[in-house]
């Protein structure tokens, strides 16, 4: 039997294979590796759908490639990855939040809903910040010191 090779997924085509994928998502999963499954889901969804997902996964890698590079010590290099992740996290409950009032307010415009994303979006850009700041203390210095002693 052959497989047939599916075009790649739009945005509408995405929430299509969601509602397929997930229409017993209210049961509990039956073992780990199917909640994996579901978690591994939400994970692609975000990074398919949410282009700021994918922005903050790139400055995640660059922030702990540059860490690398510039020989950070280990928990300097785990305080930058445990900061980006919290981005990413936040980033994931936010589009999760997201999702949830768009779903409950459908089409219409309503000023709870509109407080709802603004916090979760809000929640968001702290996180970023207080990331860029953690990032900016640990990873300045010795590139400082790196381009000085290169000229």
């Amino acid at each position: 039997m052959s497989q047939q090779i599916s075009p790649p997924p739009t945005p509408n085509r995405i929430s299509t294979l969601v509602s397929k994928e997930r229409e017993l998502s209210w049961q509990i999963a039956s073992n780990l590796f199917v909640s994996f499954k579901y978690a591994w889901a939400g994970i692609s969804y975000s990074f398919q759908t949410q282009r700021n997902f994918r922005i903050h996964l790139s400055v995640c890698a660059f922030a702990i490639g540059l860490s690398i590079f510039l020989h950070l010590q280990s928990v300097e290099i785990a305080i930058i990855a445990i900061t980006s992740g919290l981005v990413l996290t936040l980033e994931l409950v936010n589009t999760a939040i997201e999702s949830l009032v768009d779903l409950t307010v459908k089409q219409t415009y309503h000023d709870l809903a509109k407080v709802a994303k603004d916090c979760a979006a809000g929640a968001v850009l702290v996180s970023a910040l207080v990331s860029l700041l953690v990032a900016a203390t640990l990873l300045l210095p010795p590139l400082v010191a790196l381009i000085v002693t290169a000229f």
